[in-house]
């Protein structure tokens, strides 16, 4: 029978096979890194797993929003035209100034321009939220937009007019400022944006390994050698 090279009948078992050598490095090549050491941008590669956390973003934004109104509502009616209260001594009093600035009265002749600061904050936190996995930054990017949708209700509703509405500030501390619970969501979440950043974590759950860090066990190997 003749046949051809390569054939059923004449190939031998001992002798290799181009086909099956490159199917051999092909199944090589899409297996993860040996050593148990990721390449740059494998950690980035496996986002996306778990429950995305936008409910979380959008209960913590409501109920930032909400206890700011409310607490601004309830200081209006109550403190504003009258005395300030002492909740600490002279330190810490309650008492209801109108604020065209930004956050703890700065910046007072931007109105417009703050305002239009919050709503393209709000915009970036919505757009970062269709990809958000993570827990911390659910919660550190509610407070940033409840803490946005606070000031920037007073921006719109309040007196003297759209846009230009002054913020309602109640929260006197001495030597240092008065402000409101908008102010403060604004900060915790700022601060937390800041830590969860220091520590390489993602919005959508990954964690950011820089390259010299996957590097350092090579090197360790090396050594040993």
């Amino acid at each position: 029978m003749i046949s051809t090279q390569g054939s059923p009948q004449t190939r031998d078992d001992a002798v290799p096979n181009q086909a099956d050598d490159v199917e051999a490095a092909v199944a090589e090549s899409a297996e993860p890194t040996t050593d148990g050491i990721p390449e740059a941008g494998a950690t980035a590669a496996g986002k996306g797993k778990g429950r995305r956390r936008v409910g979380v973003l959008l209960v913590v934004a409501v109920l930032a929003f909400l206890i700011d109104l409310g607490s601004k509502l309830l200081v209006v009616a109550r403190l504003e035209n009258h005395a300030a209260i002492k909740v600490i001594g002279d330190i810490v009093t309650f008492q209801v100034i109108r604020n065209s600035g930004a956050a703890f009265g700065m910046g007072q002749a931007l109105t417009v321009v703050f305002t239009m600061i919050a709503s393209a904050v709000i915009v970036v936190i919505w757009r970062i939220a269709r990809r958000l996995y993570s827990l911390p930054w659910a919660i550190a990017l509610g407070l940033l937009l409840g803490g946005a949708l606070g000031n920037l209700t007073d921006r719109l509703f309040r007196a003297p007019g759209v846009f230009r509405g002054h913020v309602v500030d109640f929260i006197s501390v001495q030597h240092f400022a008065v402000f409101n619970l908008a102010d403060s969501a604004i900060v915790c979440g700022g601060i937390l944006v800041v830590l969860l950043s220091f520590r390489g974590s993602n919005p959508d759950g990954s964690v950011h390994q820089p390259v010299e860090k996957a590097e350092k066990p090579e090197k360790a190997g090396d050594k040993g050698e």
